[in-house]
């Protein structure tokens, strides 16, 4: 049945004893960066021109590398049926308080979600100020700021991030890590829950773990939905800006510092915000897209019927939302072509060296930007059940580095795959960290999310910060600088200057770990107190 954890360091060992991991080549990623990120490939929407480019390179880079179809049916491809949602010209919004109306500018002032395919029109509904919009049980305490509130007919403000954030102690909120009830869209599925018409969220950059750059030029991108497309109560979401938010609290004379020391306690409730209100008018169309995810696969030789799964989205952003220089491909260099040119290196190490005894996946998902939809799509309708499958690694680094002497652990504390993804980095000099921004809620943002909830023990690292040359000052000076000018720009663009020798580091011990699991008997397990750890089944007999 299951192995205990201890059991994992032997096992590890020795497999990698009998098959010592083929060269990752930085050179071969760094092309397949180029070209994935060229403006040929259109910025790699899903259901765009871009697509087609992207997934049919995909499907010949695996080929070439050795790997079979791994998709329904023998294929490549992997349907994946979304709906797109792209919001009309002239949208309005208008935010009344201090007695008069103030027109908001989308994409400065304020950003717009419609939730609803059709004509959205609101006027006039009361705001209702409604902390951090966070229900559940946390450190022996009930959160509902809506308890006994009628949302019905209004809007919800509500804060970023939780309760712990900035609080300087532990409320129950797992400290400055960011639980899954603090991300946006949780809030929002609690103000729908409530009865609310709508939700505004209160952007600081801090909180939000991103700054008001991507916030404001994201609302020209339009949305994506898996179908079938369901209704919503839930109108209208948006984030407010710094300075829109200010002007709506100075009307109210409330003080933002205040207004998070009060929305800590437990007993917090949603008040309502005297004449401040809401007006909306705009238009949503609704379009069937079928995108796809491509997925590979090297049959197991002893036990090809468990499966190790690597996965990177292959999407960005495609042709949508010029900048200032009139540039409106989004091409997505960083997030994710090197994800992805990651994952067919490693699938070509897996090829180039003796064929494992479990099988290996190699997954480039859709829609990841979307919200998770192609991978959440797989871990629903598997190739290889998850009951089956022995672990997720994901492969979505933050920036290109160069030579590190560290590795990123993002959303550690987890499952004791830590301990051998530490001891892979340990053997190549390298040292595992754990991220230095957990407010950011990264466990919850990327490929690996869908699986883990499902109980699929999963990985989740980047290349570390603290640079061979130049240390943490320089590593942290490129992570910063990406973060506030190119995250989700269309200046995420490849630049031929760029050294992947991190990226290279980042492959090779994804690598090492699959390579490790896939020639072993180890049932990987999550450790105990996990909210995932019930949802994990016994080893396959």
């Amino acid at each position: 049945m299951y192995r205990p954890a201890r059991f994992l360091t032997p096992l590890f060992a020795i497999a990698l004893t009998a098959a010592a991991p083929p060269p990752i080549s930085a050179t071969r990623i760094k092309a397949d960066v180029a070209t994935l990120a060229s403006d040929a490939f259109a910025g790699r929407g899903p259901g765009e021109d871009g697509e087609t480019k992207t997934i049919a390179f995909l499907q010949a880079e695996m080929a070439k590398a050795g790997l079979q179809p791994g998709g329904p049916d023998g294929q490549w491809l992997q349907p994946v049926p979304l709906v797109r949602l792209d919001r009309a010209p002239g949208a309005t919004l208008t935010l009344t308080h201090g007695g008069a109306a103030h027109t908001l500018t989308l994409g400065r002032d304020a950003t717009l979600g419609l939730r609803n395919p059709g004509r959205t029109r609101i006027a006039d509904l009361p705001l209702v100020f409604a902390g951090f919009g966070i229900v559940g049980r946390f450190g022996g305490a009930d959160y509902n700021p809506y308890k006994g509130i009628d949302m019905a007919g209004k809007v919800a403000v509500v804060l970023a991030n939780d309760p712990d954030f900035e609080a300087g102690k532990d409320l129950g909120f797992e400290g400055r890590r960011l639980v899954i009830a603090g991300r946006i869209g949780s809030k929002f599925e609690a103000a729908a829950r409530a009865g609310a018409a709508g939700i505004l969220v209160i952007h600081e950059d801090s909180a939000a773990s991103y700054p008001w750059l991507q916030v404001g030029s994201g609302d020209a991108l339009p949305a994506m939905a898996a179908a079938p497309l369901k209704p919503s109560t839930l109108q209208l979401s948006g984030w407010l800006s710094g300075a829109a938010a200010a002007d709506l609290l100075k009307a109210q004379n409330l003080d933002l510092a205040a207004l998070k020391a009060r929305s800590r306690a437990p007993g917090f409730a949603a008040f309502a915000m005297p004449g401040a209100a809401l007006s909306a008018d705009a238009t949503l169309t609704a379009t069937p897209v079928t995108s796809h995810n491509v997925i590979g696969r090297i049959p197991g030789a002893t036990r090809p019927a468990e499966a190790i799964l690597y996965g990177a989205h292959w999407d960005a952003n495609g042709r949508n939302g010029p900048d200032a220089t009139g540039d409106a491909i989004r091409n997505g260099a960083i997030d994710n072509a090197t994800g992805t040119a990651e994952l067919l290196e490693v699938a070509r190490a897996f090829a180039a060296g003796p064929r494992p005894a479990r099988s290996v996946i190699f997954a480039a998902w859709t829609a990841e930007e979307k919200g998770l939809i192609g991978s959440d799509h797989y871990a629903a309708n598997p190739t290889t059940p998850l009951a089956a499958t022995v672990a997720v690694i994901n492969l979505d680094p933050h920036v290109a580095l160069p030579a590190a002497r560290n590795l990123e652990l993002i959303g550690g504390g987890r499952t004791p795959l830590e301990d051998a993804l530490r001891r892979e980095a340990k053997d190549l000099g390298l040292t595992l960290v754990d991220e230095p921004n957990p407010e950011a809620g990264w466990y919850f943002r990327s490929d690996h999310y869908p699986f883990a909830r499902r109980g699929v023990p999963s990985l989740a690292f980047r290349a570390g910060r603290d640079l061979v040359a130049g240390g943490f000052a320089r590593g942290d000076a490129i992570v910063a600088e990406y973060n506030t000018n190119h995250y989700h720009q269309p200046s995420d663009s490849f630049h031929p200057d760029w050294d992947f020798t991190g990226t290279a580091q980042e492959a090779t011990v994804a690598y090492r770990v699959g390579r490790a699991l896939a020639d072993s008997r180890d049932w990987p397990l999550w450790n105990a107190g996990s909210e995932f750890a019930p949802l994990r089944g016994p080893a396959p007999r």
